[in-house]
């Protein structure tokens, strides 16, 4: 199978408040392949997020690498993480981060605007995805409409709207 996302040795260290460093993440190998489900436990406070936003692109490490598609992260420009985060990278956050102002088919349809897709293949690609996490009676609900539930398969529905390589799912 082929390898979609690997990481090589990765480390991230903070400064903190009182100036000792504090190392979250040391040497961290993995490597996921395509159609391949990995789950990251641990303890709260463990590094867990910082690790899928350092393999998302939205941080990067102190050491190590990461490999999107065989491409190293850092070997790319500031464009091209842009485009990795919007096409290539689908993100369930932990605090769903849905547009409050916006409906359920709103929030996942403006993902495949920003990349440039036609609004109605955008809305038509967001209305399947809706309907097959369960939300198809509830596309033009926002999120304070929606249960914490509802609000979590929305944003489910958004990171697959771009039909991304991987998936980070937090939580």
């Amino acid at each position: 199978m082929r390898t979609v996302l690997e990481s090589r040795g990765v480390t991230k260290r903070y400064i903190g408040g009182d100036g000792v460093p504090l190392e979250v993440l040391r040497g961290v190998d993995l490597r996921v392949a395509s159609g391949e489900m990995l789950a990251i436990i641990g303890e709260s406070g463990s590094g867990k997020s910082t690790l899928l936003h350092i393999l998302g692109g939205l941080d990067r490490p102190t050491s190590g690498e990461v490999l999107l598609s065989d491409r190293a992260l850092a070997d790319r420009s500031e464009d091209e993480l842009a485009a990795v985060r919007t096409r290539g990278v689908g993100f369930v956050f932990q605090f769903h981060h849905l547009l409050r102002e916006f409906s359920a088919l709103e929030n996942v349809s403006l993902p495949l605007r920003i990349a440039g897709r036609p609004p109605d293949e955008a809305e038509s690609r967001a209305r399947v995805l809706l309907e097959r996490v369960g939300l198809g009676t509830r596309l033009h609900h926002r999120p304070a409409e929606l249960s914490g539930g509802e609000q979590q398969r929305t944003a489910v529905a958004r990171a697959l709207a771009a039909e991304p390589g991987v998936v980070l799912a937090d939580e």
